[in-house]
């Protein structure tokens, strides 16, 4: 099998999520989990990492590309993270290293057509948030997001914490697959309560770009809760909808959402 190396992809990592409610992010509480600081978010470092795809493919990704990612080792803010790619006979294969450590891993391809998605039921945050257990995050369980109008300031506020260099998204108005992604992490934090936790993979298929001015939305369900090594993770499937009616992504995510040691939240 032949392999061709990219042009690897350099960027000094922005920890976007520094003030957000789960404090993995924080400085402080990620050093009494055994981190050097604060974690850089999972879907930026993925938002990274589809830089390199997008180079690849141009707009094609973001309407029929899918994507994998598993995150190994945290990255920091302020240090660089650089993404290298591996052409193969079935796509790109992925990673993202700072200071010489592996801290994800992923592949990336395009489909010949946009496939079918199957249509999940609508629902909206309750308002009221349970704290999250095996309850709460039960298999079946359908979690839903306000819907998100990425207008113009919100579109370009993202792109500059990314430091994305690729013209594409501002000279075409389209919206990042890293914020398609993020979709997933509000249906957790906007319907339950959580403590410190981890996005640790995803799975993406695109089926369509979004635009700068649409409505994003998520429909998804929990598809597994489990422990593992004192850990609970919980598993999401989602489908990604743009003002309501179109398609553009499913999604397939996996988050400790409470970490060993930690008390409920």
């Amino acid at each position: 099998m032949s392999v061709t190396a990219l042009v690897p992809y350099t960027v000094n990592a922005f920890n976007s999520a520094r003030d957000s409610e789960n404090k993995i992010h924080d400085n402080t509480v990620a050093s009494a989990f055994g981190f050097r600081g604060g974690l850089v978010p999972g879907v930026d470092v993925y938002a990274y990492m589809t830089h390199v795809a997008v180079a690849r493919w141009g707009r094609a990704f973001l309407e029929r590309g899918h994507a994998t990612c598993r995150f190994l080792k945290p990255v920091y803010d302020g240090e660089d993270a650089t993404v290298t790619a591996n052409e193969t006979p079935n796509g790109l294969d992925i990673r993202v290293e700072s200071h010489g450590v592996l801290c994800a891993a992923g592949e990336a391809s395009l489909a010949d057509g946009a496939p079918p998605l199957e249509a999940l039921a609508p629902v909206l945050p309750s308002g009221t948030r349970l704290p999250a257990d095996e309850t709460s995050l039960a298999p079946g369980t359908l979690l839903g997001i306000k819907p998100l109008r990425v207008d113009a300031e919100f579109a370009a506020n993202y792109l500059d914490d990314l430091r994305e260099t690729d013209p594409l998204y501002r000279d075409e108005g389209l919206v990042h697959p890293g914020v398609i992604l993020r979709t997933c992490n509000w249906a957790l934090t906007q319907n339950v309560i959580l403590g410190p936790w981890i996005h640790v993979g995803s799975a993406v298929q695109h089926v369509a770009a979004a635009k700068v001015g649409d409505d994003i939305a998520l429909h998804a369900r929990v598809s597994a809760n489990y422990e593992r090594k004192g850990h609970r993770f919980v598993e999401l499937d989602g489908v990604v909808l743009s003002n309501a009616h179109t398609p553009v992504a499913h999604i397939t995510h996996t988050a400790i959402y409470r970490l060993r040691g930690a008390a409920p939240a």
